[in-house]
């Protein structure tokens, strides 16, 4: 049993040898004490005096031999049970390489059949898994270093062949580091996809906000009156404040695009979507530009709308005043409505100056072509006739009174 060459065909049967062999070690120490036992019994005969049934020689060479017997057994139990335990050595190295080999093909499939993803969720989906695999890779190379460290062991003891073990870890460690490189060029790939769906979902939110925005700045809202357009002028304001900060995030979009991998940048779909985004949100800002001359002409025509309203007020009440008011025939009286006619030339200054503003108001929109171009138009024309009315009377009413106050003056003279 101890000089057996049966070290096992794989690791069940070296284990079995080593049960079986620890069994028969059991069984030589429970020998050993007998032997033992029996020896020194044995001796006591040698040691006799006088009457002795055996020659004392012959005892001690019997104890002797039975002594030699039983240390060449003890000797042939250790030798074979590091045989065997080396031989559990060689072949736990060969199973955790195969283990090793399993895990690299499994990890292979798995490898080949993976995609990049469809769309951005699916790639950080796929990205998480792939991060989750890398660190199962980390923890397997840590295992397959110690697995290579005992079959450097194993060589450095000469007790098996080298060529088995020389070849089993160059195929393992060609195979790994093809894994590790399989690996690599696919995070990779999986990175390029990340960037280019995130490229893409963000030109689509850029995309989306520019329509939203064109909605805005496009918008036939212009007020009805000069607070509404006032308040629809300062929400305009932010708008276009929005469009120009923007304006970077779409200049920088062929930046961004360059910056993507080959297969992903040359697409003919992702460069028709740049200049798309290019184009719609020049024709947000011109619109906007548009938008904002829209809603300040608006506000120019409600303004001048209540500046004639204004002069307007005035000129009636000055107007029914110069119709109902008679020039005295008293000196006195006279003198009274002279000055009153001295205020009003103050008040027809102030008044005409507002006159004259608004119709250079008026100039500027129809010369803008403002859409508002005629009402405008009709609108000074009605108030510098009615101006035109009052200054009429005024002069026809200055004269009246000059005239009273020659024949006055004459009449004191006289």
């Amino acid at each position: 049993l101890l000089v057996s060459k049966d070290l096992g065909k794989h690791l069940l049967e070296v284990e079995d040898l080593l049960q079986k062999h620890g069994l028969l070690e059991a069984d030589i120490s429970a020998q050993t004490e007998r032997v033992q036992a029996l020896n020194a019994a044995a001796l006591k005969f040698s040691e006799l005096e006088g009457y002795q049934p055996c020659d004392p020689q012959i005892i001690c060479n019997r104890v002797s031999h039975v002594q030699t017997c039983l240390e060449e057994l003890e000797e042939l139990a250790a030798k074979r049970r590091k045989e065997l335990e080396d031989s559990r050595q060689l072949w736990t190295f060969f199973q955790e390489m195969e283990e090793a080999e399993a895990w690299i093909r499994e990890k292979e499939k798995i490898l080949a059949a993976k995609s990049c993803g469809r769309d951005l969720s699916s790639v950080v989906t796929l990205t998480n898994k792939h991060k989750s695999m890398l660190g199962e890779l980390g923890n397997r190379r840590a295992l397959l270093h110690q697995t290579m460290k005992k079959g450097e062991k194993i060589l450095a003891k000469k007790s098996f062949s080298s060529v088995g073990i020389q070849e089993k870890m160059r195929e393992v460690c060609l195979r790994w580091k093809k894994l590790e490189e399989v690996t690599g060029l696919h995070q990779q790939r999986l990175e390029d996809a990340l960037n280019f769906f995130q490229f893409s979902a963000e030109t689509d939110d850029l995309v989306a906000w520019l329509q939203d925005t064109y909605r805005i700045v496009s918008s036939d809202d212009f007020g009805h009156d000069d607070y509404s357009s006032q308040a629809l002028l300062r929400k305009h304001r932010a708008v276009v404040d929005e469009v120009e900060k923007h304006r970077g995030a779409v200049l920088a979009l062929r930046k961004q695009l360059a910056l993507l991998a080959p297969d992903h940048r040359q697409g003919v779909d992702i460069q028709i979507r740049v200049v798309e985004v290019e184009q719609l949100y020049g024709e947000v800002a011109e619109v906007a530009v548009l938008r904002t001359q829209w809603l300040q002409d608006a506000l120019a025509v409600y303004r001048m709308f209540s500046e004639v309203h204004a002069c307007e007020v005035w000129v009636d009440e000055k107007e029914q005043w110069l119709e109902k008011m008679e020039v005295p025939e008293e000196l006195d009286e006279v003198e009274v409505v002279q000055h009153r006619f001295e205020s009003l030339d103050q008040e027809m200054n102030s008044v005409m100056g507002r006159i004259l503003d608004v119709n250079q108001v008026v100039q500027q929109l129809v010369d803008g072509g403002h859409p508002s171009s005629d009402e405008v138009r009709s609108c000074q024309d009605h108030l510098n006739r009615r101006w035109n009315r009052v200054v009429e009377l005024v002069e026809s009413k200055k004269s009246q009174l000059s005239s009273v106050l020659k024949i006055q003056n004459f009449l004191l003279e006289c």
